[in-house]
């Protein structure tokens, strides 16, 4: 059969090896999905696919095994779903019956976040689902992601921007016992951010990463916790030419700050994008144009208050696939 294969991927669903077999990509914003959902998963794979469903790696579902031509079918059927991102969560969806409308922004993807994790600074799920109401759909090629503390377990610093929540930890010297627990901890868990002077602790405000690891190990509450903010790290990215880990971009900036960073940047690909190419990642556009063109655009009427920090220089070390060292 004719394929309009650019419609089709747009659609999200993927051309396979399969000749006239395609797969289809469910959007779970923040890996959290109502399990009134599953049902419809389940009646895809079983009644058009083959049966099966892959968890991909941005904690959504994939449907593999389904004809080319029941691709209608299937949009129908999953309709309810695509209700949900308009009724729940805000994203503006024009027809529910013909599927999803753009695939190149992948799902934002999050750690479990402190509606269960004793460790996380803030709700993930939450914060996920504002960046969807901002990014979706679009067919620029972007990948978020969000977690709740420095430990990272979502892998945000592989993305093209990743938030990492922070805490402001607020020190009681009259309830400090001295005993050394959150020092210790900090320089075997964290930064080493913390030092015991004259029985009392200081916090270096260099190193302190905003874990709250001391927070949670204090035996007397002498640590507690301030305001949340978050971390943004930028332009990780894995493929084949030239991988690296993300850095720091943004610290110690409000939910707000990141929410417009994230709006700007899609400004910001729009004007600088080479449409020659049929996607170009964002992180080849930064370093096409420079950070601080990236920098003067996305900070563009982002608001920073007096304890954001802004990197004025980044290095993006980067892994090179060298054949001459095998």
């Amino acid at each position: 059969m004719s394929v309009h294969t650019k419609k089709l991927i747009k659609n999200a669903y993927r051309i396979t090896r399969d000749r006239d077999i395609t797969a289809l990509r469910i959007r779970v914003p923040g890996g959290h999905l109502p399990v009134e959902y599953f049902d419809i998963i389940k009646e895809v794979a079983q009644k058009y696919g083959n049966g099966t469903v892959h968890i991909t790696t941005r904690q959504g579902f994939e449907v593999p095994g389904i004809p080319m031509e029941m691709v209608d079918k299937v949009n129908r059927l999953i309709a309810p779903i695509l209700k949900g991102l308009e009724k729940d969560i805000g994203v503006q969806v024009n027809d529910e019956e013909i599927g999803y409308p753009a695939a190149g922004t992948r799902n934002v993807s999050g750690c479990i976040g402190n509606r269960v994790c004793p460790f996380a600074n803030y709700d993930t799920t939450d914060l996920a689902l504002k960046l969807e109401r901002i990014i979706y759909p679009n067919d620029y090629h972007v990948k978020i992601a969000v977690s709740g503390c420095p430990n990272d377990c979502i892998k945000a610093h592989m993305q093209d921007i990743g938030v990492l929540g922070q805490v402001e930890p607020l020190y009681n010297p009259d309830r400090c016992i001295s005993c050394g627990a959150c020092v210790d901890n900090c320089h075997k868990r964290s930064t080493g951010a913390l030092t015991m002077v004259n029985y009392r602790v200081e916090r270096d405000e260099k190193r302190c990463l905003g874990c709250g690891e001391c927070v949670l190990t204090c035996p007397n509450s002498a640590w507690t916790r301030g305001s949340n903010y978050y971390r943004v790290v930028i332009m990780g990215r894995t493929g084949k030419k030239n991988p690296r880990i993300a850095r720091t971009f943004l610290e110690w900036v409000s939910e707000d700050t990141v929410l417009k960073v994230v709006a700007n940047m899609y400004d910001y690909i729009e004007k600088h994008i080479d449409r020659r190419l049929p996607k170009e990642h964002v992180g080849y556009i930064v370093d096409r144009t420079g950070l601080n063109v990236f920098k003067d655009e996305v900070l563009k009427e982002a608001e920073l208050d007096a304890k954001a920090k802004v990197a004025q220089f980044i290095d993006f070390g980067r892994y090179f696939y060298d054949r001459n060292q095998m």
